[in-house]
């Protein structure tokens, strides 16, 4: 278990950290020896359902970039989730973008830490699991949490975004 104190946590991890604690969030941020880049490589170091992993994933609708919280048991029907929120088409963002965005790299884009407030969704599969592991802010650190959290967190909207 780490404290946003533990300065053995990388940089990112640690404002991360700080953040779920002024939250109220129980949950601690642990760093894995595996990488959790992708979602199957996250349930695999975590020893659970790939489903039970929280994807953050960042696409660029209306000119500005949004967070997609999405379950690691299905992809994002960009067509249907761009409907159901009543935005305009959504594209993935690159790489820069998602950095420039969050403050973070692809494989470790935490729900929180970012120099702004991103629009958010979050899968409403992930309902499906009492747990949830999201990134921390690299590709190797982690948070359990919950669907209330993250939508507490995020101030984010529950949607469907499989098709």
């Amino acid at each position: 278990m780490e404290s946003p104190e533990d300065t053995s946590l990388p940089a990112r991890s640690r404002e991360v950290a700080r953040i779920l604690t002024a939250a109220g969030v129980t949950g601690q941020v642990h760093e894995l020896t595996d990488s959790t880049r992708t979602a199957a490589e996250a349930a695999a170091a975590l020893n659970c359902d790939v489903g039970a992993i929280a994807n953050s994933l960042v696409f660029i609708s209306d000119d500005e970039p949004v967070l997609v919280l999405t379950s690691g048991r299905h992809k994002v029907d960009t067509a249907a989730l761009a409907t159901r929120w009543n935005r305009g088409p959504l594209r993935r963002a690159t790489p820069e973008q998602v950095r420039q965005a969050t403050g973070q790299a692809i494989g470790g884009v935490a729900p929180v830490g970012h120099p702004g407030v991103l629009p958010t969704v979050v899968d409403a599969a992930l309902t499906d699991y009492p747990q949830l592991w999201a990134a921390a802010g690299t590709p190797r650190t982690v948070f359990p949490t919950t669907v209330d959290e993250l939508l507490r967190l995020t101030g984010g909207l529950l949607l469907p975004v499989g098709p």
